[in-house]
Formats: structure tokens, sequence, C-alpha cells
């Protein structure tokens, strides 16, 4: 099973991710994740992607395509994963596009989360509260909603064009949200 898990900062995708992965005994794929453990494994790619985030640029998508890339090439990715945080832009679309082609794994399906923008903001503040998350100031939440709207949004209408898109509410109790989607992709 090789999915994409979508949807807007604070909609649970991270949690439904782990729980997928799981149940489908596949890799939870985070560009966080595969950044962190580059730069911190001091890797080629690491030391690309370090050259931009001591500057506090971004890692363009060049570079986040070749670490997604290498990291779906890898063995435990063989049976599948779950692709948490990318594509998060047409371009990037278009390369995994090219990669999946390229490694001859095509993609099952792209679960997208819903909640309304409130229920999102609450999720947020209570995460900050707890995990003493920096990130998460009432103005960078707003930032990075309307970046997902703007930017990410969009490309669900690529993936339901293609028959791969599956919607799910990410409101109600972790297990139920998990069980419909686990559900839904069988």
């Amino acid at each position: 099973m090789r999915l994409l898990i979508m949807g807007p900062q604070g909609v649970g995708k991270g949690t439904q991710a782990a729980l997928l992965a799981e149940h489908f005994d596949i890799p939870t794929i985070s560009t966080g994740d595969i950044f962190r453990f580059n730069i911190k494994n001091k890797t080629e790619l690491g030391l690309e992607a370090m050259s931009y985030t001591d500057k506090g640029e971004l890692v363009p998508d060049s570079l986040t395509n070749k670490i997604v890339k290498d990291r779906l090439a890898k063995e435990d990715c063989a049976n599948g994963w779950i692709l948490d945080g990318y594509p998060r832009n047409a371009a990037q679309v278009e390369a995994l596009d090219q990669m999946l082609d390229e490694l001859g794994t095509p993609l099952d399906h792209v679960v997208a989360l819903e909640a309304d923008r409130e229920v999102l903001l609450e999720r947020m503040k209570k995460r900050a509260a707890e995990q003493g998350r920096a990130d998460d100031t009432p103005e960078a939440i707003a930032k990075r909603l309307e970046t997902y709207e703007k930017e990410t949004a969009p490309l669900l209408d690529i993936y339901k064009s293609r028959g791969l898109l599956v919607l799910e509410n990410g409101v109600g109790e972790i297990s139920e949200i998990s069980k419909r989607i686990i559900s839904d992709l069988h």
C-alpha cells in the first residue's frame, strides 16, 4: 500500500499515519524526519540541505525531491509506505509522479483529512501548550493554514481527478477515524 496523507496542520496526519503504518506494516515517511536524519548523519543530501537551513532558507524543491526519492528507494519501502508532508505543491506532484514511475511503484490512494479551521486552531493551541512547541504561535499557525489552503489544498483536485482521493473527517475519536480510513482503503 502506497499512500499520501494530506491535510492542514493540526488535523491529525501524523497520528493517523502512525496508526495506518502499523496496520499495513509499512513505514511512515515524513519529509521533516528525512531532513533531520540526513542532516544528523551528515549525508551528502543532508549537508546540501544544511547549506540552506543554516542560512534560514527553505530547502528548494529540487533537493526535497532528491531526498524523497532516495528514501522511497530504500528496502523497507518495497511493500509500501505512507508519505506525510509531501507533495506540498504542483511541482512536487509532478516530481513524485516521475519518481514513482521510475521506481515502478504507483500510488494507491491519497487520504485527505479535513476539519474546520476552529478545530484546527484549538488543537494546535493545545499542542503548543502540551509540547511547548515554539512554532505553534497564533501567527505561525495562521500562516501555515493559509499556505496549506493556497498551495497544498489545490493538489487534492489533481488526485480526485485520478480517482485516488479518499476524503475523511479528521474530527472524532482517533481510533474511529483510523477505522474509517482503513475501511475506505479496502
